[in-house]
């Protein structure tokens, strides 16, 4: 058994890893990186950018059915197999090999690949011949896609979203498998690719929103494109020759026998830490069977562990991973073993159609007796009737005492621009009556921000 005793393990080289790398080796060269899997992070393999690109050539479609109405007619047919091999394509040389580009700039020394499991807290196992001895140890492993039952049992005969983007061509029909934001930016995009598309949610919430009228709102638009079916649970799925058959019992008690060519089950991801033997490592877990972390330092607790990335199944986001590997890196190097690090504006995009976007303080964390609530319907901005897309509706959560912007949730064209031009004045605490004194070009998406402040000001008064 070979031992090697470093300053800094890093578990993991996605996002949050190379965060926490960029770090310490600027102060240290004492230390490895571990990395069990294939190298290019989840966002350029099966994330953030594969879907990014299914989105775009569905986007594409979509606009040539929505043509009519502009006076523009167009015929199209879909070559599933085209859309699939520029997807794979630009994914290998645009992004995935960017990233590999950077690990290869790592030198060799620092790199082990291999699975590490705890052995106990300052020692890791990793495959059958390599124990590490790390003096701390900085747990940026990732998740992977959850699978709960009936799923469980065919798990290899499914498909997720590490999986379905090894597609070589459209299939007929899809179940999918959640109302989340990876189920329904890929099922929006199938449907408009021309597959036969259903997608089953289990309590009837969609998306990210937390209030019950945005809620309501995503419900009543989505509804209308997708066939929804909101709330149930599966009782039995097999696979057949011709695909799959499925069972699935609605809240009514009606069940209904489900059969498609392919299933995506996009219900969540679970932390790779639950395979590392955690049990060895003496930190403190919750009841999830997670470290106990801070999250302004990333450390577990008084230990010499910390986390980052989406292995806290806290905040699955890019931005937040990299920020996260930063903050956990510079708490390593700290003599203290905890520095604090400046946490982003929290901010979530849904890519779907209409966009969906959260940014600032959710609803349910603000007293409602302290805030008011300003609200527009995307109806309302003369931009969005020139698109002639009057789907969806904004809700701005201001403070009543100072009138300062805490929060907001927007569905709607354009949602994806309006949440960071919000998020910059949550950070530098703008007001609603600062931000009104701001140009607000005419005709623009973000028109109905404005209409919103406004309504919001009235409740002021």
């Amino acid at each position: 058994m070979q031992v090697r005793e470093v300053e800094y393990a890093i578990v993991g080289v996605g996002t949050a890893g190379l965060g926490a790398y960029s770090r310490i080796r600027r102060k240290s060269d004492n230390l490895v990186l571990i990395q069990h899997g294939p190298y290019g992070t989840t966002c350029a393999r099966v994330g953030c950018m594969p879907s990014k690109m299914l989105i775009a050539a569905a986007d594409i479609a979509h606009e040539i059915d929505e043509g009519d109405f502009f006076g523009i007619n167009g015929t199209y047919s879909v070559d599933g197999k085209r859309v699939f091999e520029r997807l794979k394509k630009d994914r290998a040389e645009r992004f995935v090999g960017g990233v590999l580009k950077t690990v290869e700039k790592i030198p060799t020394e620092y790199k082990i690949e291999g699975e590490a499991v705890f052995v106990d807290p300052h020692t890791l196992q990793v495959g059958d011949d390599l124990q590490v001895k790390a003096e701390k140890i900085i747990l940026a492993c990732g998740s992977s896609p959850a699978f709960h039952d009936p799923f469980e049992a065919i798990r290899d005969e499914v498909d997720s979203s590490d999986t379905i983007f090894e597609l070589d061509d459209l299939p007929e029909s899809i179940a999918v498998v959640g109302l989340g934001v990876i189920a329904l930016e890929l099922g929006q995009a199938f449907h408009r690719l021309g597959v036969r598309t259903t997608m089953f949610g289990h309590t009837g919430r969609i998306g990210g929103f937390k209030h019950p009228d945005m809620q309501k709102e995503t419900m009543n638009v989505l509804d209308k494109e997708l066939e929804i079916v909101p709330r149930g649970e599966f009782i039995a799925a097999r696979k057949t020759p011709e695909g799959f058959e499925l069972k699935f019992e609605r809240d009514t008690g009606e069940i209904v026998t489900h059969t498609c060519e392919r299933v995506l089950v996009a219900s969540g991801r679970e932390s790779n830490l639950r395979s590392m033997n955690l049990e060895n490592s003496s930190l403190e877990l919750d009841s999830r069977g997670l470290p106990h972390y801070d999250p302004l330092t990333m450390r577990c607790g008084e230990s010499h562990i910390y986390v980052a990335g989406d292995v806290t199944e806290d905040l699955p986001l890019w931005h937040e991973a990299y920020i996260e590997g930063r903050i956990a890196g510079e708490s390593a190097l700290s003599d203290s073993g905890a520095r604090e690090g400046k946490r982003a504006v929290p901010l979530g995009i849904y890519y779907t159609d209409p966009q969906m976007a959260t940014v600032g303080a959710f609803y349910p964390e603000l007293n409602r007796d302290d805030i008011v609530i300003g609200r527009v319907f995307m109806s309302e901005g003369s931009r969005h009737s020139i698109y002639n897309d009057a789907r969806g509706k904004m809700q701005i959560y201001v403070n009543k005492a100072d009138g300062r912007i805490l929060g907001a949730e927007l569905f709607g064209r354009g949602a994806e621009h309006m949440a960071h031009t919000l998020a910059l004045a949550i950070e530098y605490k703008a007001s609603v009556a600062g931000m009104l004194e701001m140009p607000f070009y005419h005709p623009c998406l973000e028109e109905v921000i404005k209409e919103a402040l406004y309504n919001a000001k009235k409740q002021l008064g």
